[in-house]
Formats: structure tokens, sequence, C-alpha cells
């Protein structure tokens, strides 16, 4: 993309809007209402509104460095809250994408000096499963099968937060889903994780009601 075409774009994309509809931003304006939050990788290649055929307003959105979910950055923190407690978003989806740049830096470990704390959480996930990646004897399937297992880890990481839990109890959401994008294909892949099922099984661990409160 030329940077100095950047405003003639954005033009064209205007006139584009208006010819469709005349009250396209007036309506924009009013406010936003989106049912999903999204939260997925910075990667370039990976735009959620476009692999998602979505909307603007449709979609809350939160992208970071191979999609992690880090219970002690407040960013996403902050991001989750006001999704869940203010938008009322019915579903978080995290999305991780094949052929990961911060995934495949979690395969093969290095001194990345302040990316270093970030990773490590990816590091963990392939500390958590190394049975069953060490097991795996070809190269890119390896890659692919921790893709999927950092997507797993980071829905783990989102129904441990207090926010989430209250809503659950509160109202039965937001539904947590495990998706990854295939950017060999195009396709988006839903992982079928249950994480109400998930939630059962380490609850004794994390569930932040209280006691005499619980189910």
């Amino acid at each position: 993309m030329d940077f100095k075409k950047i405003s003639e774009k954005n033009e064209k994309w205007i006139a584009e809007k208006l010819s469709i509809d005349p009250d396209y931003f007036n309506k924009l304006s009013q406010g936003q209402a989106p049912e999903f939050l999204y939260i997925g990788c910075s990667d370039s290649r990976v735009t959620a509104e476009d692999l998602m055929g979505a909307n603007p307003g449709e979609v809350f959105i939160h992208r970071n460095i191979a999609n992690q979910v880090i219970p002690t950055d407040n960013n996403i923190n902050a991001v989750i809250q006001y999704a869940v407690e203010h938008l009322k978003v019915k579903h978080i989806i995290i999305c991780g994408h094949y052929e990961c740049g911060g995934v495949k830096a979690a395969l093969h470990p290095s001194d990345m000096g302040q990316l270093n704390s970030w990773l490590q959480t990816l590091r963990d996930v392939r500390r958590l499963h190394k049975d069953e990646l060490d097991s795996i004897k070809d190269e890119h399937q390896l890659f692919d099968r921790l893709v999927e297992l950092n997507v797993k880890e980071q829905c783990m990481n989102v129904i441990k937060i207090d926010h989430v839990q209250r809503s659950w109890y509160k109202t039965g959401y937001p539904q947590i889903h495990g998706w990854v994008f295939d950017v060999r294909t195009g396709k988006l892949i839903d992982l079928g994780l249950k994480m109400e099922k998930e939630f059962m099984e380490i609850r004794e661990i994390y569930d932040l009601k209280p006691l005499e409160n619980k189910l």
C-alpha cells in the first residue's frame, strides 16, 4: 500500500458507502451494539471483519501478538470487562491462525528482548502440552497443533476472568469459542471447544463465586 494514497482510498471508501446508504455514517455515529468480542492476532494478514464478513459496529475487536489472554495485561482485561459489562456481548471468540509468527517463536526459543515476557505464556502452553507435541514428528503439523492448543488455553484464560464469571452466573453469557483462521485456504475453523464442560473440570481451582452461593 502506498502511504500517500491512504487519504485518497479513504475518500473512495466514503463515497462507496454513501452511494449505498446516504445515511450510513449518521447511523454509524449513533453507537455500537456488537454481540461478539473477537480476540485475535495482530498479524496483518488476519483482519477480523473481513474474514467474518462483518460490518462496522458488529464486532468488538482486540488484537495482540499470538492472540494472548494474559491475566496481568490491563489492556485485555479492560477490553473484556467493557465488552461483557457494558456492551453485553453474547460471544467471546479467541481466533488464532496458522503460520503465526508468535507461535513459531515459541517453537524455536531465542532471546527476543521485550518480546520474551510476552511469549512466556505461549511457551507455557508448549510446556503444558509437551507430551502431545513431542509425539508429533512433522514440523508443519507440530506448528499447526501448537496454534490450536494456544487457542484452547487462551479460552481457558478467558473463563478464569471475574467479569466473565459474574456474567455467566447472572445471564449464561458470554459463550466462549475457539477458532483458527487458515491463511492457506481462507477458512475459519471452529475447534468445537466445550468451554462450560472445561470450566467444570477446573472449577474448584478457578471459580471466583463465594462458596455459599455456588450452584
